[in-house]
This record gives structure tokens, C-alpha cells and sequence, in this order.
């Protein structure tokens, strides 16, 4: 099984076991052999110190320890976790299982981590872009993109949408909205908020509130933070032609029906996102080889999963004229349903 372990103050067993089952199916939409798990404690980091932090999940393994395993149950970060926590975790394990590199993923690559894993969530949403808007004759070169959300991922997608000629209009977190029709500099952006921590005061765009970014004028809408941010509330408002998931569960059930009848075409979380678990597969293949891939391969392995995912669930789509996010869910049930059947475990 796979999934991450979240540090954060709402983490509860509803929510673990949601992630879980999603986990679930979104390993078998990218045909990754896995299942799901999650893991979460309720704390809220930012107010631990590291050592705090460090004891929080040392003590956190040592219960644990015996249901984690290289053949059983990987955990990566998600959520207030970070690479350091693999880290911790994958030292704590050892002490009762020896050094076992495998046990998690998303570690330093000092210990063994995949180069790109960094990258690779927020990558994975670019390939994925590329897929659905190949399907409608379009380029990323050509649109224009609204990003909510510039932790990790948005961070990276932006990066690597700028790199590719893509304009990236609004950008917004926690800290403000920045905007610019002719398109943001995201490097110069990237250097600001890591030099002042914030969006606030960036001199290469008009501030804006964070709540408009989800209503801007733009093709594409990319939301990559916390769930639920698409709601009826501000569902008939939004004016891009596409959303891609970035973040779990942004679009809430009465969002998805309003944008449908608009015509908006969401590419759906546990595709959109799979970019991270993807990696991280490839990160417990080379620990299980001992034989550590360079980042072209990775990059390239990634793209091949994630295009050849998304003509998989295209093809659902057709054969049951459904939408992407049925579609996914189709695919993704269908593989467990088959690997299940073919176990001899009908019920």
C-alpha cells in the first residue's frame, strides 16, 4: 500500500480513511501496483519546534513499526510532513527492521531518495495538461493559467508552465494574489516570496484578493491547495475552460454540476495529481535495485505514465460516455475490481 502520513490540526480517522480509499484508486488509474493507505497525526507543525517534531515521529514509528513494510505499507509526505520526516522515520524503522531504504519515499536524496521527487507532483500536473489539452489541438504555449496555491506544487507547475512558454496571469496563496494579463515573470516571483516569505508586494504584477483568483479571466485553472475551494457559491462564476486538479478534492459535488452544465472540462484529482505517487513508485524500485535512475529518466518515465494514464481513461470515457472524473473513477474501480476477481475473492 501506498500514501502519505499528514501532520495537521483536522487530521481525523473520517479523513485518513477518505485519503485511503482515494489513494486507492488513484494507484490503479496510473497502473502503479499499489493500494492505498494514509496515515495523519493532529498537530499543528509550524507551532513544534524540529525537535519537537522529531520525537512526535520517532515515538509516532515506534508504534507503527510493525504495520509499515517494504511489501506492505510505504508512507511518503503529504501535508505538514516534509522529506526530513522520511527521514526520521526511515532511521526509527531501521532500529527494529535494519536499514530498510525502501520503507519510505520522498526521503533526502542523500538516503536514497528519487531524483525529481521534488518536482514531481507539480510536473506530473504539466503532463497532464499537456494530455487533455492535446486532445482539444492545444498547446500549453498558447493558453493562459490561474494558479491557486504556490506551495510545492503550484510552485513547481508554475515553473515548469512558464518554461514551456505558457502565461501564467494569477498567482495566490495564503500570504495574497498577484496578477499580470501579459503574464507573470514566476521566476522573479519564486525569488520574491523566497526572499520576504510572502506574495504581497511582488513589483511585477497588481495585488489582488486571494478570493478572485479561482473567478479570473483565464483558460486554464489550476488549484492546487486545500479541498472544497470550488463551491456553489463561486462555481458560476469561474470563466476558465479547463480545471486541472491539483489539489484532493478542490471541486465540491454542487461545483462539479454547475461547471459541467457550463461546459468546463475538469481533469479530475486522482489522475491530475498522480504525479507524486508516480515518483515515488520509482523511488522504492531503485531502493529495491539498489540502482539509482538520473533525473532525465525519472522526468521521462513520469511523462510516459502519466500520458498513457490519461488516453487509458479518455478511452473509459468513450466506451461509457461519461465525463473525465467518471471516467477515472471507472478505470481506477474496474483494475481492483479485475486484480480482485482474478484473485478468486468474489463476494
Amino acid at each position: 500500500m501506498k500514501g502519505g502520513i499528514r501532520y495537521h490540526p483536522e487530521v481525523d480517522l473520517d479523513e485518513v480513511n477518505a485519503l485511503a480509499q482515494l489513494m486507492t484508486w488513484k494507484t490503479a488509474v496510473v497502473d502503479i501496483p499499489y493500494g492505498g493507505a494514509k496515515g495523519g497525526i493532529g498537530c499543528v507543525p509550524k507551532e513544534l519546534s524540529k525537535s519537537e517534531l522529531e520525537r512526535l515521529t520517532r515515538v509516532f514509528t515506534q508504534k507503527i513499526h510493525d504495520l509499515i513494510g517494504i511489501n506492505t505499507d510505504v508512507p511518503a509526505p503529504d501535508m505538514g510532513t516534509n522529506a526530513q520526516t522520511m527521514a526520521w522515520i526511515l532511521d526509527e524503522y531501521s532500529k527494529f527492521h535494519g536499514h530498510s531504504l525502501a520503507i519510505v519515499t520522498g526521503k533526502p536524496v542523500d538516503l536514497g531518495g528519487s531524483l525529481g521527487r521534488e518536482a514531481a507532483t507539480g510536473r506530473g500536473v504539466v503532463y497532464a495538461t499537456e494530455a487533455l489539452l492535446a486532445e482539444y489541438g492545444k498547446h500549453i504555449k498558447d493558453m493562459t493559467f490561474a494558479i491557486q496555491g504556490f506551495g510545492n506544487v503550484g510552485a513547481w507547475a508554475a515553473r515548469i508552465i512558464h518554461e514551456r512558454g505558457g502565461k501564467v496571469v494569477a498567482v495566490s496563496d495564503i500570504t495574497g494574489a498577484v496578477k499580470n494579463q501579459n503574464g507573470l515573470d514566476i521566476p522573479a516571483l519564486l525569488n520574491h516570496k523566497e526572499a520576504t516569505g510572502t506574495l504581497a508586494g511582488f513589483s511585477g504584477g497588481d495585488a489582488m484578493s486571494s478570493d478572485e483568483l479561482l473567478t479570473q479571466e483565464c483558460d486554464v485553472l489550476i488549484p492546487c491547495a486545500l479541498g472544497g475551494v470550488l463551491n456553489r457559491e463561486n462555481a458560476d462564476s469561474v470563466k476558465a475552460k479547463y480545471i486541472v486538479e491539483a489539489a484532493n478534492h478542490p471541486t465540491d459535488p454542487d461545483a462539479d454540476e454547475i461547471l459541467s452544465k457550463k461546459g468546463v472540462v475538469i481533469l479530475p484529482d486522482i489522475y491530475a495529481n498522480a504525479g507524486g505517487v508516480t515518483v515515488s513508485y520509482f523511488e522504492w524500485v531503485q531502493n529495491i535495485q539498489g540502482f539509482m535512475w538520473d533525473e532525465e529518466q525519472v522526468n521521462r518515465e513520469l511523462k510516459k505514465y502519466m500520458t498513457r494514464a490519461f488516453h487509458n481513461l479518455k478511452n473509459m470515457c468513450k466506451s461509457h460516455n461519461c465525463n473525465l472524473r467518471m471516467g477515472a473513477f471507472t478505470l481506477g474501480v474496474n483494475r481492483v475490481a479485475r486484480a480482485t476477481q482474478l484473485r478468486g475473492w468474489e463476494a
